[in-house]
C-alpha cells in the first residue's frame, strides 16, 4: 500500500477547474498533472512527461495555469514548456534545457509572459520569457541575492514582490520581502526591501484584490500574518499591521518552490494555522478593522499543504490521524467539505493506530514534543519501539495518516515520532534549541524520548530501535554513536560526515550547517567531534544503511565511508544501493525494498519471533499477514 500510495503536490483552482500534480511511485515516480471539472477527473500530461523541477534540489513550483494557457516544467528535458488546455497549439518549449533548475513561476497577463526563476550555479535570478516565442533567451530581471523566490503579482499588473535570501542563511532564518514596479518596457525599478530582515523570515507574499500585501512574518516568534495597505507599497518606510498575533505558525521552511498556507476567497482570508505540531483551517475576516476574526473550520485533518482558494471554495492537500492524504475541497460559506484519498483504505478506522502528544523532558530539560503510536494487540513488556527522527532537521514530525508508520505498528511495533528540539510547528525559539547543536539536541531528545518509554515499562528495552533519512539520518547515526539506548538502526542517505557534507553538498545547503554546528572550516574540529565516522567506537549494534547513487544532496560517499568504518570494527552492517534514485525514494519498488528489508534486518538483530509478530498482526487485524 505504501507504493500505491500517490503524493499529491501544488492543487491549483482556476475558472472553477480543480488541478493538482500526482507523483506516482509505480511509474517510478513519474509526476504527472490532473484536472476535476465538470466532465469528472483526467490525466493532462502524458506519460513521456514528468513535472518536477529541481530548484535548489528539492524542487517545487513545476507549474502554473491561467486559462486554457498551461506553463510547465518538464524533468524529461530540463525545459519549460507553453500547453494549450484546449489542445488548439501543440506544446511549445519556451526555454531550455537549462543548466541547474528553472520554475517557481506566475503569469503576468498584462505582458503576455511568464515570471519565474532562473538557478545556477552562480545564483538565483527573476527573470520573464515570452508567451508567444520558442526557444529563447530568458530575459533577466533581477539577479542580487543568493537566492530567491516566490514571485507575486499585485492584482493590476504593476508591482511584483517576492522573496531574497543569502548565504549563510536558510530562508526560515533570515530572508527579505521585496517590492518593485514594473516600467514601461516591463523591467522591475527600484527594487527595495520591505518586510523581513536580519534574524527574520517571511514567507509567501499575498495580494489581496484591493492590492494591499500580506506576508508571514516571525519577528513576534512565531509566523503570524501581517498586511501591508496599498497606500503604503510607495514609501520608502512602510508600515506593516499585525493582523492576528496569536503563539502559532501560518508558515512553514521553505524547502520547496510554490509552497502557500494562505489564500484570498470571497470570504476574505482562508489559512492553515498550526499548533504544537498540528495544522488546521479556518477563516481570517474583517482584515481591515481593527480586530480580524479567526474562524476556525471543523475538519477532521491535521496535516495541511498547498492551500489555494478561489471564490468561496478553498482547497489542499490534506491528511488525518484516520485519514490518508488527499486532495480537500471546502464549500467556505457552507463549511461542507469532501476528500477523495489517493489510495483505497487498507485498514479500518479500529485497526489505524492512531498518535497521541507525548510531552517529557529533553535537553536542557526543555518542555519537547512526539507524537507516540500504540501498537496492534495493546502495550506490552515484550513490545518492540522504532524511534524514528525526521529530516530536515528544520522540518516536524506530522501526524496525518501514515501507512510506512502502520506498517510498523500493525506488526506488533510502537512507535515515536519526534519533533526534537529545532523542529518546526513550535515557534522560533523551539527552532533555535538546535543552533550549534545539532548531534546534541536532537540526540538528547530523542534519547529522551526512548528512555520515557522504557521507564513507563511498557515496552522491551532489548527491542528498541531507531531510523531516519537525510539529516534524521546522522541523528540516527548520532543516537547510536553517543547513547546505548538503541539496539539496531536503519539509515537511510544519512549524514556521517559533517566536514564532507559541508564541503561537498549542494548550493541551497551550502552554509546551512554554520548555524547548526559552527562556521566551516573555522570550526572543523567541532565538526569532526560531531561526526559519526571519527567516532567509530561508540557503536556496537548492527545497522542497516539505504543510498540513491544519484543523491546530490548527501553524496553516496557518505554512506560508503561510514559502513566500510563500521564493518572494520566488526560492526554487522547491510548496505543496500538503488542506482536510479537521488535524495529520497520516489519508486515504488524501492519503497517496499526499503520497509520489507528493514523488518528482516530488526526482526533478526532483535530476536524477534516471527510467530509473535504474526501473532501481533492478527489480534489487530482478525486475519494471518
Amino acid at each position: 500500500m505504501v507504493a500505491r500510495s500517490v503524493t499529491l503536490k501544488e492543487p491549483r483552482l482556476d475558472d472553477g477547474r480543480l488541478f493538482w500534480l500526482e507523483q506516482r511511485p509505480r511509474e517510478k515516480g513519474r509526476t504527472t498533472l490532473m484536472l476535476r471539472d465538470g466532465g469528472g477527473s483526467r490525466e493532462v500530461t502524458p506519460g513521456g512527461w514528468d513535472l518536477r523541477t529541481r530548484l535548489h534540489e528539492y524542487g517545487g513550483g513545476a507549474y502554473v495555469v491561467k486559462g486554457d494557457r498551461l506553463v510547465l516544467v518538464n524533468d524529461r528535458d530540463r525545459s519549460l514548456w507553453l500547453w494549450s488546455l484546449n489542445g488548439r497549439h501543440t506544446p511549445r518549449r519556451l526555454h531550455g534545457p537549462v543548466a541547474v533548475a528553472i520554475g517557481d513561476g506566475c503569469v503576468d497577463t498584462r505582458r503576455d509572459r511568464w515570471i519565474g526563476v532562473l538557478e545556477s550555479e552562480e545564483g538565483d535570478g527573476l527573470i520573464s520569457l515570452d508567451l508567444q516565442r520558442q526557444d529563447q533567451p530568458p530575459r533577466l530581471l533581477r539577479q542580487q541575492a543568493d537566492f530567491c523566490g516566490s514571485p507575486a503579482l499585485s492584482p493590476d499588473g504593476h508591482w511584483l514582490a517576492w522573496v531574497e535570501w543569502n548565504l549563510p542563511a536558510m530562508p526560515w532564518e533570515s530572508s527579505t520581502l521585496w517590492l518593485a514596479r514594473f516600467d514601461a518596457r516591463g523591467g522591475l525599478t527600484a527594487p527595495r526591501v520591505i518586510g523581513g530582515g536580519p534574524d527574520l523570515s517571511v514567507f509567501q507574499p499575498l495580494w489581496r484584490d484591493d492590492g494591499s500585501l500580506l506576508v508571514a512574518e516571525d519577528g513576534s516568534g512565531h509566523w503570524n500574518l501581517q498586511l501591508l495597505q496599498r497606500d503604503q507599497l510607495a514609501r520608502t518606510d512602510p508600515r506593516w499591521r499585525p493582523l492576528f498575533p496569536v503563539a502559532a505558525e501560518f508558515a512553514m521552511p521553505q524547502w520547496l518552490a510554490g509552497m502557500a498556507t494562505t489564500a484570498m476567497s470571497g470570504r476574505g482570508l482562508v489559512a492553515a494555522c498550526c499548533s504544537d505540531g498540528a495544522w488546521q483551517l479556518g477563516r481570517l475576516e474583517a482584515l481591515d478593522g481593527p480586530s480580524p476574526r479567526w474562524y476556525p473550520i471543523p475538519l477532521p485533518f491535521t496535516d495541511l499543504a498547498g492551500l489555494q482558494a478561489e471564490g468561496d471554495r478553498a482547497v489542499c492537500v490534506a491528511a488525518g490521524p484516520l485519514h490518508g492524504t488527499g486532495v480537500l475541497e471546502v464549500d467556505l460559506r457552507s463549511g461542507n467539505w469532501s476528500h477523495e484519498p489517493v489510495a483505497e483504505p487498507c485498514l479500518s478506522s479500529a485497526e489505524i493506530s492512531v498518535p497521541s502528544p507525548l510531552w517529557f523532558s529533553g535537553h536542557r530539560d526543555q518542555r519537547t514534543h512526539a507524537w507516540l503510536y500504540p501498537p496492534a494487540g495493546g502495550w506490552g513488556t515484550g513490545v518492540p519501539l522504532l524511534l524514528r527522527s525526521h529530516g530536515g532537521p528544520t522540518a516536524m514530525a506530522r501526524c496525518g495518516l501514515d501507512l510506512a508508520i502502520q506498517f510498523w505498528t500493525s506488526r506488533g511495533w510502537a512507535v515515536v515520532d519526534v519533533n526534537y528540539g529545532g523542529s518546526v510547528g513550535f515557534g522560533r525559539a523551539y527552532r533555535q534549541r538546535l543552533d550549534g547543536n545539532w548531534g546534541i539536541t536532537d540526540v538528547a531528545d530523542c534519547v529522551a524520548a526512548a528512555q520515557v518509554l522504557i521507564e513507563r515499562g511498557w515496552l522491551d528495552p532489548r527491542r528498541v530501535a531507531i531510523e531516519g533519512g537525510s539529516a534524521g539520518g546522522f541523528t540516527t547515526l548520532a543516537c547510536l554513536c553517543f547513547s546505548n539506548v538503541f539496539r539496531a538502526g536503519a539509515c537511510r542517505y544519512g549524514v556521517s560526515d559533517l566536514s564532507a557534507l559541508a564541503r561537498d553538498t549542494h548550493r541551497f545547503e551550502r552554509r546551512y550547517l554554520d548555524g547548526l554546528v559552527g562556521p566551516w572550516p573555522a570550526a572543523e574540529a567541532l565538526y569532526r567531534q560531531r561526526s559519526p565516522l571519527f567516532n567509530v567506537e561508540g557503536f556496537s549494534c548492527p545497522l542497516v544503511f539505504f543510498q540513491g547513487l544519484q543523491d546530490r544532496v548527501v553524496p553516496p560517499a557518505q554512506t560508503d565511508a561510514m559502513a566500510a568504518a563500521l564493518q572494520a570494527r566488526g560492526i554487522p552492517v547491510e548496505v543496500h544501493r538503488y542506482a536510479e534514485e537521488g535524495h529520497g525514494f520516489r519508486n515504488g519498488d524501492v519503497q517496499i525494498d526499503v520497509l520489507q528489508t528493514t523488518e528482516a534486518f530488526f526482526r533478526h538483530h532483535l530476536g524477534l519471533d516471527d510467530r509473535q509478530q504474526a501473532g501481533a498482526a492478527q489480534t489487530a487485524t482478525g486475519e494471518g499477514q
